[in-house]
């Protein structure tokens, strides 16, 4: 990737981490590149079973770097990938739209960018003290790294709605209340990366599919969820690894599945 992202995988699990901890992480062109780089990256590995996403030092990600953004925007182009987002908006939405499922191990601050770029995990595990905030009115801006088509499935219209118009700090618990982060816990990377191992210990095939379901669930009519859910569950019944499965429930052993 680059220096400010850092990827090492071990046992199936990707441990991605936001390496520019002197600046709380803050998004600079070169942070929207590595990130960038990495989801691509990641995109078309079989032997990743589970990604977890977090930040090195005090925070999570701080947002924008405005002094940045001050000398010449992002610095990124306009052009749209084949998932129709631009490089700001892919890394956010680009976690989503990966195979495996992302788990967001957040603290310190989650603010602007930061906050959507979270909010593209599946799973976002927060420190008790961590705080919040849809930053980006607060510098005269609006936000446009793909939280919006998330936010909608996470929280209330209103909710949303206030958040984004006053650009307020809010806590870990009215986080967990409103719907962005899934649990709290004192120590929020062990437990994604226990979560991760949990996740990476069940069928690879069924967990994907599993997720192109969710990421359709949202949106899609009721009558292409039920093809959907048909066409998904047919890839997997009878195969290699739903037999694996269900012979080692039976033996009570773990699972060795195949990538």
């Amino acid at each position: 990737m680059n220096d400010r992202v850092t990827l090492s995988v071990q046992e199936g699990i990707a441990d991605v981490r936001l390496a520019r901890p002197d600046k709380m992480n803050a998004i600079d062109p070169a942070m929207f590149e590595g990130i960038g780089a990495t989801i691509d990256a990641l995109a078309d590995r079989t032997d990743i079973r589970c990604v977890v996403l977090s930040g090195e030092g005090r925070g999570f990600c701080a947002g924008l770097d405005m002094e940045s953004m001050a000398r010449g925007g992002s610095g990124t182009s306009h052009e749209r990938n084949a998932q129709g987002s631009i490089l700001p908006q892919h890394v956010t939405w680009g976690w989503r739209q990966l195979p495996m499922p992302v788990i967001a191990a957040v603290h310190g601050v989650a603010f602007g960018g930061g906050f959507q770029i979270m909010s593209g995990a599946d799973i976002r595990i927060a420190a008790p003290a961590t705080r919040f905030a849809i930053r980006e009115t607060h510098w005269g801006l609006v936000p446009d790294m793909a939280g919006f088509p998330i936010w909608r499935g996470l929280v209330r219209d209103d909710v949303l709605r206030e958040l984004v118009y006053t650009a307020r700090e809010f806590d870990a618990a009215e986080a967990l209340a409103q719907g962005f982060v899934t649990r709290l816990a004192d120590d929020p990377l062990a437990e994604a990366l226990a979560l991760a191992r949990t996740i990476a210990a069940r069928s690879p095939h069924a967990i994907r599919g599993a997720k192109r379901l969710l990421n359709m669930a949202h949106d899609a009519d009721p009558l292409t969820m039920l093809k959907a859910e048909t066409e998904e569950q047919l890839k997997v019944i009878g195969k290699p690894n739903m037999m694996e499965a269900v012979a080692a429930n039976m033996a009570k052993r773990p699972a060795v599945f195949v990538d």
